[in-house]
């Protein structure tokens, strides 16, 4: 790594050792939030909590890992704080280790606002930092450092169910290890290497390089419409797909966690494959494509059945994903000096405004039943279509001319 790496401009090569670290503590602080609704009926069980109880406590979660989080971004503006990583890792993984010995509701609520916060301090810290590792290639970078966060959503439940059949609600102090094993390997890694992030270029709207509020309001109000919908329509899915197979079809709830699994995994594979292609094709024509194609393919996933409705909706997810690492970049690209907030708010603020739409989607079910819910839910992508349509942002390339 030369000196200008660490003190200079932006640096043009991309660093995949560095992106590759980032990415794997992204999967170690994901890992927690997902494990979260797989622990909720043992817990429930346990100490006699009611649906509500339960709610509250995911709303306590998306609350602290999620809405909140641009406050530590512009936290992580004003001064770099790469002692977040660790931080983040280890708070995410101590709190939910101590959620099966929690003896009463207070602690539980405890432990899971300990938790989200060590989520949220994690993200806009480690957005900034994969942004400088990527270089040039923007998406290509936000997709390494994206796909961990897809892994830990993914393979999270699917953790705690085996150590909880394993060892019962006590064997949730396992989560620890790879949280506490991931914040060492932060604390002796190159990390500390960077001690300045540079912004990136300009933007269009300010030639000069002062930084102007009032061009970008327009364009990432927009984007971050956009990142909303698709939160719903990802929210939707992963809310009413168990109920409308286990409920509505009487089927086997293995068969529900598995077309889950796909879905997720298919989403890793997608968040891969969308940046490369993002930066070799451009970025807005690949948003464009990815929700263009997500609403047919759910109609096809809900008329269809057997093995053609699950290749409909494992391509529906990983389709529709390849948009996520590349809307972060067009954020960074509206607000390149405050890489930190612009993470949070698509990150936090927007994605974390899902659980909005799945409470609406869930009066929309008790109204009109969960078949009727899928339906709307297929055509909510267009509505992120449309508004990706209006953003005004260039073709392949993301920095203007100097």
């Amino acid at each position: 790594m030369s000196p200008n790496s660490n003190f200079g401009g932006p640096r043009k090569n991309t660093d995949y050792h560095g992106l590759v670290l980032l990415c794997l503590g992204h999967m170690m602080t994901d890992l927690n939030t997902s494990a979260l609704p797989a622990l909720l009926p043992f817990l429930k069980e346990t100490l006699g909590l009611s649906y509500a109880m339960a709610g509250t406590i995911i709303l306590f979660s998306n609350m602290t890992s999620s809405v909140i989080q641009p406050a530590f971004g512009y936290l992580a503006d004003r001064k770099s704080l790469r002692w977040f990583l660790p931080l983040g890792c280890f708070c995410a993984a101590l709190g939910i280790a101590f959620l099966g010995w929690a003896k009463s509701y207070g602690e539980i609520l405890f432990l899971v606002i300990f938790s989200g916060l060590g989520v949220a301090i994690y993200h806009p810290e480690g957005w900034r930092l994969a942004n400088f590792y990527a270089g040039e290639k923007k998406a290509t970078g936000m997709s390494i450092f994206g796909v961990g966060g897809n892994l830990g959503f993914a393979f999270g439940p699917l953790l705690a169910v085996y150590l909880v059949k394993k060892f019962g609600l006590s064997g949730s102090f396992y989560f620890i290890l790879p949280g506490a094993a991931m914040a060492g390997i932060f604390i002796f890694s190159k990390i500390w290497e960077v001690q300045n992030i540079p912004s990136s270029s300009p933007t269009p709207q300010s030639p000069s390089g002062s930084f102007s509020l009032r061009p970008v309001i327009y364009p990432l109000s927009l984007l971050l419409g956009m990142v909303i919908f698709r939160s719903w329509t990802h929210i939707g899915l992963m809310t009413f797909i168990p109920f409308y197979y286990i409920n509505y079809m009487k089927g086997d709830p293995m068969h529900a966690g598995n077309l889950l699994f796909g879905f997720l995994a298919a989403g890793t594979l997608g968040t891969l494959v969308g940046g490369p292609l993002a930066d070799h094709y451009g970025h807005k024509r690949i948003i464009l494509l990815s929700l263009g194609l997500t609403g047919p393919l759910l109609v096809l996933f809900l008329l269809s059945s057997g093995v053609w409705a699950f290749i409909f909706f494992i391509l529906a997810g990983f389709i529709m994903i390849f948009s996520f690492s590349v809307s972060m970049v067009m954020g960074q690209y509206f607000l390149p000096k405050h890489l930190g907030t612009v993470s949070g708010l698509i990150v936090g603020l927007a994605i974390g405004t899902g659980g909005i739409g799945a409470t609406v989607l869930g009066l929309f079910a008790d109204l009109w039943g969960v078949p009727s819910t899928l339906w709307l839910i297929a055509f909510i992508p267009w509505g992120a279509f449309f508004l990706a349509a209006l953003i005004p942002y260039p073709g392949k390339k993301t920095t203007p001319k100097t």
